[in-house]
């Protein structure tokens, strides 16, 4: 058990350290998922802020019967959406503990399709 959450912790770290060493001038898209949800969040890692953020868990998605995987394309749309309204672009994705692949590689293609660059 202990040592399921320490190597989940370990590949989070190694991941956010390639990254940061990669990306400079660019905001940080972190996933998070639990077995039923997702949410994401646009970070500005300089001044340690949240700028946008989605969730499986807002009202409008969470009152419709819809499966996992859509929920995170959907997701995607509605964080591509608020990013643009904020104009942002150029981000960077920080998957976190998980790997990409299932809802995160989904999530993350729709970013992608609606117009986010990473």
């Amino acid at each position: 058990m202990m040592n399921k959450i320490y190597t989940k912790n370990k590949r989070k770290l190694r991941n956010r350290k390639k990254l940061r060493d990669v990306n400079l001038n660019r905001f940080r898209i972190s996933v998070s998922k639990s077995l039923n949800n997702l949410s994401a969040q646009i970070i500005d890692d300089k001044l340690k802020k949240t700028l946008v953020s989605a969730s499986s868990n807002e009202k409008e998605i969470r009152l419709k019967k819809i499966k996992k995987i859509e929920k995170s394309s959907l997701i995607g749309e509605i964080l591509a959406k608020r990013a643009k309204d904020k104009k942002i672009e150029k981000v960077y994705f920080d998957r976190g503990p998980y790997k990409f692949h299932g809802r995160v590689k989904i999530f993350a293609e729709t970013l992608r399709k609606n117009g986010l660059k990473f």
